[in-house]
């Protein structure tokens, strides 16, 4: 749950955070138009996912001469950017620390998570195509961006793979 601390914060939310920094546990933060979302780490079913996608989606990255990352910050700065679980590149989109587009995202939806609600994010980073899988329903969601908007899409335009062979090849934990 997001929680807005105006300046200047308490002594204890830099505590807090200091704690976070330090034990590595704030890698999975995002922060969302100034507002500090604190993500937990991922479920071991969640890794499994994000490993067997990782290695599914390689070689056929590979081929279309695309870069498969796996959590990059996606946007302008520390003060707004959306940290997917994997990202495909164009290999001139990676030059920097903060990646201000992506050809493709990954998201692993996790209980209780905020996926959905990054789909305008996104779209205003001219992320290409999202890849949303939902292991809770076994489900693969593939959109692709059109008019501004995200639509589904049957099979990517980026790499040579349809959502439904995606979801037949997926060994759900």
């Amino acid at each position: 749950m997001p929680t807005l601390v105006l300046d200047p914060q308490p002594a204890e939310i830099d505590d807090l955070l200091a704690r976070r920094r330090e034990s590595g546990i704030d890698r999975w933060d995002e922060v969302w138009e100034g507002v500090l979302h604190m993500i937990p780490p991922p479920s071991h079913k969640h890794q499994l996912i994000a490993s067997r996608l990782h290695r599914l989606l390689g070689p056929l990255v590979d081929d279309a001469g695309l870069e498969l990352t796996g959590e990059v910050g996606i946007g302008s700065d520390e003060r707004d950017y959306r940290a997917p679980d994997l990202a495909v590149h164009r290999p001139a989109d990676v030059e920097a620390q903060w990646h201000p587009t992506a050809a493709l995202v990954v998201e692993i939806v996790s209980p209780n998570d905020k996926t959905w609600d990054k789909l305008d994010f996104y779209a205003a980073h001219g992320v290409d195509e999202l890849l949303i899988v939902d292991p809770q329903v076994r489900a693969v969601h593939w959109l692709g961006l059109a008019g501004g908007e995200y639509r589904p899409l049957e099979r990517s335009g980026l790499i040579e793979l349809s959502r439904d062979d995606l979801a037949a090849w997926i060994t759900w934990p």
